[in-house]
């Protein structure tokens, strides 16, 4: 199994290749994209979406040949050996919709795991060219700017951002919470939305989501002291899909009020 002898070095690989992605990325915008839809009309895939996901993969089996890797465009099967390697989880373009209609409001994202355990995460704001990225054993950055912890508001000092269909199917009486909040955000992209909690702007988010979609942000909400689960307090699998809610420990102990009134 590969150890992380160095996460120095690999931050500083991650770094350089998240930067050339966004160059890529970026300058597409004033190009034609090639569109596509997966599972439904709302939900597009763009050729730069693959194109990034080939790039990060091409660049982490060169120096990391052992690795696991999931990514939102590729294959998510792992087998149980895979799954204790150097695991990488990757989101190319996150709110891909967003980057389609408004070109602005997306992120990319990669995560590191070692042996389930979240090692690194990176969200990288592309219209703003803010990385946030981090870990455990370093804390977490605003390019070289340290964090400190967000305030730990409760939900009725702090805005929610919640996804909008749990908000209009009034998912868990989410609805309840939202007018207990300051107020509701929704951007549709789970890496800004994560953003937001993890700079105090936010005191809560919650979506429903797939690893690629929160991998990065588990590691990075966790190390900054917020709570990260599914919507009644349960620990969340890294490699499952379900609603996931990272919050202040005050706000979670709100929005853990509201909705067990529900059953």
């Amino acid at each position: 199994m590969q150890m992380l002898e160095s996460l120095e070095i690999i931050d500083q690989q991650v770094k350089k290749w998240m930067q050339e992605a966004r160059i890529k990325i970026v300058s597409s915008l004033d190009s034609s994209l090639d569109v596509t839809t997966k599972s439904g009309p709302n939900d597009l895939v763009t050729n730069i979406d693959r194109e990034v996901e080939e790039f990060y993969k091409t660049k982490i089996l060169e120096f990391y040949p052992k690795s696991g890797i999931i990514g939102e465009e590729s294959s998510h099967e792992l087998d149980e050996p895979q799954r204790k390697k150097l695991l990488w989880v990757i989101d190319p373009i996150d709110g891909t919709m967003n980057f389609v209609k408004q070109k602005d409001h997306f992120a990319s994202m990669i995560a590191i795991y070692q042996n389930g355990v979240g090692v690194r995460g990176y969200i990288y704001d592309l219209m703003q060219n803010k990385l946030y990225w981090g870990g455990p054993n370093i804390g977490v950055f605003c390019n070289n700017e340290r964090l400190d912890p967000p305030c730990n508001q409760s939900l009725d000092k702090g805005l929610i951002g919640i996804g909008a269909p749990l908000l209009i199917g009034n998912y868990h009486n989410l609805q309840k919470a939202a007018l207990e909040s300051s107020g509701t955000r929704i951007y549709g992209c789970s890496g800004i939305q994560f953003i937001h909690v993890l700079n105090g702007q936010c005191a809560a988010y919650i979506s429903y989501l797939r690893p690629w979609d929160y991998a990065a942000g588990k590691v990075l909400a966790e190390t900054l002291g917020l709570v990260v689960k599914t919507i009644d307090g349960n620990p969340i699998d890294m490699l499952s899909s379900s609603d996931v809610l990272v919050a202040t420990k005050n706000a979670q102990k709100d929005i853990t009020r509201i909705v067990q009134s529900t059953y």
